[in-house]
């Protein structure tokens, strides 16, 4: 995950709201916050393609709610939500127009990591993500944020809108349930 200090936010916001510095802010959090974004969205939907798609509506959909952001949560905090609400409204669609099991989420994710020339071939790592994509969905959204992207509880609640004692419960059984995973192989 990309760690800007408050003071670096502050300013970027700052140059978000002026009409004279704002696009060229913008290519700022483009440049800056790409690569975290993407690294999130593809760990929820596993396609490239898809990933890109969603990359590219999360950044299309921030430049036109920019009047929105009030600036009460962090600009990463506020691409973050934005992000993980596009990358659910493209599996809920994939779900309903059948590119996904709705009996089997996992079983598609398992799938298409299975599948993906773009992952690498540490067998470790991959059977990390198929113990990941064997998690129930919250579960799985949570450890992804809080394991790959470092993200503290507190802002993970602010994107998922969850209390705080509730992620770091989803996050221990996450951890348990892959401990399981791995125990399972041997």
């Amino acid at each position: 995950m990309t760690t800007e200090s408050p003071n670096d936010d502050t300013q970027l916001t700052a140059r978000l709201r002026d009409a004279s510095t704002c696009r060229e802010a913008f290519n700022e959090v483009i440049s800056r916050y790409t690569e975290p974004l993407y690294r999130q969205i593809r760990r929820l939907v596993q396609s490239h393609d898809d990933t890109n798609d969603i990359l590219q509506n999360t950044f299309l959909k921030a430049w036109t709610s920019l009047d929105g952001f009030r600036g009460d949560a962090r600009l990463s905090t506020w691409l973050y939500k934005i992000a993980f609400n596009e990358s659910l409204t493209h599996l809920s669609r994939e779900r309903k127009r059948g590119g996904m099991s709705l009996d089997s989420p996992e079983a598609s994710i398992l799938n298409s990591i299975e599948a993906d020339e773009n992952i690498d071939g540490d067998k470790l790592a991959l059977e990390l993500r198929k113990a990941v994509a064997q998690l129930p969905e919250k579960q799985r959204i949570i450890f992804n944020m809080k394991y790959y992207d470092d993200m503290k509880y507190e802002q993970i609640s602010e994107i998922l809108g969850t209390s705080v004692g509730a992620l770091k419960s989803s996050y221990h059984l996450a951890v348990k349930k892959i401990e399981q995973y791995f125990n399972n192989l041997n």
